[in-house]
C-alpha cells in the first residue's frame, strides 16, 4: 500500500500521534507526515504511506491556509491559551476597523521569529522540547509571505480570521505580533488548517474514517 492520505487532525493530538494511529490501522511502519500541526491545531495533515514517503520534498514548498481565532488583551508564554498568562491589557477600545488596518500591515513578505513552542531545531534540539524545560534560546528571524489575511468575525475579545500564507508561517506568532501592534497583546485560541497546496479540508478524513480506501496515488 503506497500513496497519501489527507487526514483531518483532531485537537489534542500531535502529528506523530496521528502517524502512530495510522500505523496501527494499516499494520505497517512506513508512514510519515508532511507539515507538522501542534496539538492545539486541527485540520489538514498529509500522511505519506509506504513508497509515498519518498514524496516528502514535493510537499515541503506548498502554501497553506488557516482559519483561526485570537484573543485580544492576553499574552501567554506559548502565544496560545494553553500557556501561562504573563500579561493582560484592556482591549475594549479596539474596533474591527483597527484590526483590519493592522492586518494590512502584515501583508506580503514579512519577518517572523519562530516561537519557542515550534518544531524548529536549534543545535539539534526541537524548540518545543527546550520550551517544556523552561529554556529559551535565541532564534533567527525568517522571511515568510502573507497572501491573504481577512477578518471573519469580530466579537471582542475573540477575533476570527482567515489566512493564506507561505510555508514556515507561524499562526500563533502572527497573532501575537498583531496583538503587539494593536497595543493590547493577543494569543491564539484555535487554529484549523484548511488547505495544504491543492489538498483541502473538505476531502480530509477523520481518524475514525481512516482506511485503505482513502490511500491514493499521487506523483506531484
Amino acid at each position: 500500500m503506497d500513496g497519501i492520505v489527507v487526514v483531518n487532525k483532531p485537537s489534542g493530538m500531535t502529528s506523530h500521534d496521528v502517524v502512530s494511529h495510522a500505523r496501527r490501522r494499516f499494520k505497517m511502519r512506513r508512514i510519515g507526515h508532511a507539515g507538522t500541526l501542534d496539538p492545539l491545531a486541527t485540520g489538514v495533515l498529509i500522511l505519506l504511506v509506504g513508497r509515498g514517503t519518498k514524496l516528502f520534498n514535493n510537499f515541503e514548498p506548498f502554501d497553506k491556509a488557516y482559519k483561526a481565532t485570537l484573543i485580544l488583551g492576553t499574552r501567554t508564554t506559548t502565544a496560545d491559551i494553553e500557556g501561562k498568562v504573563i500579561e493582560q491589557a484592556p482591549y475594549a477600545h479596539i474596533s474591527s476597523q483597527d484590526v483590519k488596518e493592522t492586518f494590512k500591515q502584515f501583508m506580503g513578505e514579512i519577518e517572523q521569529t519562530p516561537p519557542m513552542v515550534s518544531a524548529v531545531k536549534v543545535n539539534g534540539r526541537r524548540l518545543y522540547e527546550l520550551a517544556r524545560k523552561g529554556i529559551e534560546v535565541e532564534r533567527q528571524a525568517r522571511q515568510v509571505r502573507i497572501d491573504i489575511l481577512d477578518l471573519l468575525e469580530f466579537e471582542p475579545p475573540q477575533v476570527r480570521f482567515y489566512l493564506e500564507c507561505s510555508k514556515g508561517t507561524y499562526v500563533r506568532k502572527l497573532a501575537e505580533d498583531v496583538g503587539e501592534r494593536l497595543g493590547c497583546g493577543a494569543c491564539i485560541a484555535q487554529i484549523e488548517r484548511t488547505k495544504v497546496g491543492p489538498f483541502k479540508i473538505e476531502e480530509a478524513v477523520t481518524l475514525e474514517e481512516l482506511n485503505e480506501r482513502h490511500v491514493r496515488d499521487w506523483k506531484g
